[in-house]
């Protein structure tokens, strides 16, 4: 009897080998390296946690949307927010924006990389930030009932995140916590493991 539940098991184990083989496959994730004036931020992407997301910021990586903007939205002990202004202030213009995937099981820790939006939970375009703390109070369902949606982490350069954190700032017409001297992110690449 006992040969053969471990002759069974052995079987399943044979019978499932390419679904594990394809779990590991799907366990490579995409990296993208932000070049800032600061230095350079790597982040690695969870796309099986938030697909939409992870496409979204990928396809703006792609197109060039990020080189040249700035974090605008500087906050110690919060987050360092950036990829929708020019050092001249200008808006870039984005897509449509995507659905809210905050209930991704994800949490807004330090070196977490979320998506900004507006009081519309599914408003996020192009705007990310890079948590700095871990920020509990943005987990879903947190502040509004839909939290913020983590789609990545910082694998590299959190020292480059921490000296844009310390970063003084001003106001600047009607934003508050804008770095006094632009911090640019010079360009944003999708690059290897």
């Amino acid at each position: 009897m006992k040969w053969l539940m471990l002759a069974l098991g052995s079987a399943a184990l044979i019978a499932n080998a390419p679904a594990f083989a394809q779990s590991g496959s799907q366990a490579a994730h995409p990296s993208v390296l932000l070049k800032t004036s600061d230095g350079d931020i790597r982040v690695e992407l969870y796309p099986e946690k938030a697909p939409k997301t992870v496409a979204n910021f990928l396809d703006y990586v792609k197109s060039g949307q990020y080189s040249g903007t700035i974090f605008h939205r500087v906050i110690p002990g919060f987050m360092i927010q950036g990829g929708g202004y020019t050092q001249s202030f200008a808006e870039k213009p984005t897509r449509a924006p995507i659905p809210l995937e905050s209930r991704n099981g994800l949490k807004n820790m330090a070196g977490t990389l979320a998506m900004a939006r507006t009081s519309d939970p599914n408003s996020a375009t192009a705007q990310f930030f890079i948590n700095t703390v871990d920020n509990a109070g943005l987990d879903y369902p947190n502040p509004d009932g839909s939290g913020y949606a983590v789609f990545g982490k910082v694998t590299s350069g959190m020292e480059v995140v921490k000296k844009i954190e310390a970063t003084p700032t001003t106001s600047r017409g009607p934003m508050s916590d804008v770095p006094q001297k632009p911090i640019v992110i010079e360009s944003a690449t999708v690059v290897g493991k």
